[in-house]
């Protein structure tokens, strides 16, 4: 058994897991796993930058991170980050901030490299259901970027797209500053069309309509499939391997988009970071299902963290020491 830790920042949140992994069976046991919304990118596809305040935002989680995983006593620790600071210009203010507070520097990874570990973390424990069929279309909706992967045990192919629900919501749905309170149709139908054209160009190197099973992830996955169960309050355990049919997702989407922010922020299950993104996630979500067919989602919350945990272990070369904590 090796304890180790794995953040995941991404644009609108981050997230921590520190587990006990076990690759003789493949068991990953949690020991500690959370999540704060910090909206790293927070105006970074208008500005190119990552501004003081989100910083300071994420920075502030980080402190809060490093405390937990010296009580847990991880002896690994890998911080990827993703879409927001992969794209911003002054993402080493960034790398320097993480490596000052956790002691370890942040990796700020490909698309390409987020979709493999979103596929492993997401399918690990799914290879072996007798009722999901094979190829697996793994989508990760984050807050930057889309994630899809199309595979088997392994990758076949891969493609991350600029439509995460932060981008979506601030590129159509911001007026002077505030999310539309609720979004004009036309506004609407200009965030649909731009979904479209990304799936255009993911289906010219991902076979999105040859997989069998859908598997969604993050936030906006999750928080659909809460709705779809009028939980009284996020439940990971209830939401975990759920499934949600194309009717549900359609009718939801449908509602977070033509509801007002008060409305959204009412539902039990809602976390007050994803009020106002929550409807971008949403089409996302069913425009991707409309273009393949599937007839339900299979939500997991096992996903991207999971992935970057498994890859401290699963290979030789993490043993020369870049991730062992001193």
């Amino acid at each position: 058994m090796t304890r180790v830790a794995a953040i995941d920042c991404g644009t609108n949140s981050i997230r921590l897991l520190v587990a006990d992994a076990d690759p003789a069976t493949g068991e990953l046991t949690d020991l500690d796993r959370r999540m704060t919304i910090v909206r790293l990118g927070q105006g970074v596809d208008r500005t190119g930058r990552l501004a003081p305040e989100a910083l300071e935002r994420t920075f502030a989680a980080c402190r809060e991170y490093a405390e937990a995983i010296k009580e847990h006593g991880a002896q690994r620790l890998r911080f990827v980050a993703t879409s927001a600071s992969r794209d911003a210009e002054n993402r080493d203010e960034f790398v320097r901030g993480v490596l000052d507070i956790l002691g370890v520097e942040p990796e700020v990874i490909t698309g390409d490299q987020e979709a493999e570990f979103s596929f492993t973390g997401a399918t690990k424990e799914l290879t072996g259901r007798a009722d999901l069929h094979r190829p697996f279309l793994v989508v990760d909706i984050g807050g930057g970027s889309t994630e899809f992967v199309v595979g088997d045990d392994h990758v076949r192919a891969a493609r991350s797209v600029d439509v995460g629900c932060v981008r979506m919501t601030e590129r159509h749905l911001l007026v002077d500053g505030a999310v539309m309170d609720p979004p004009t149709e036309e506004r609407i139908a200009a965030m649909r069309a731009d979904i479209e054209a990304a799936l255009d160009r993911v289906e010219r190197t991902v076979p999105l309509r040859e997989a069998r099973t859908l598997v969604g992830l993050a936030g906006s996955v999750t928080t659909v499939s809460a709705i779809a169960q009028d939980l009284p309050a996020y439940d990971s355990q209830a939401i975990h391997h759920s499934r949600v049919t194309l009717e549900r997702v359609r009718e939801i989407t449908d509602r977070l988009l033509h509801a007002t922010h008060a409305e959204r922020a009412e539902i039990p299950s809602m976390h007050p970071g994803r009020v106002d993104v929550i409807g971008a996630g949403a089409l996302v979500l069913l425009s991707l299902m409309e273009r393949t067919g599937a007839k339900e989602v299979v939500v997991s919350e096992h996903d991207i963290l999971d992935g970057i945990a498994w890859s401290l272990v699963a290979d030789a070369r993490w043993e020369a020491g870049r991730y062992r904590l001193r």
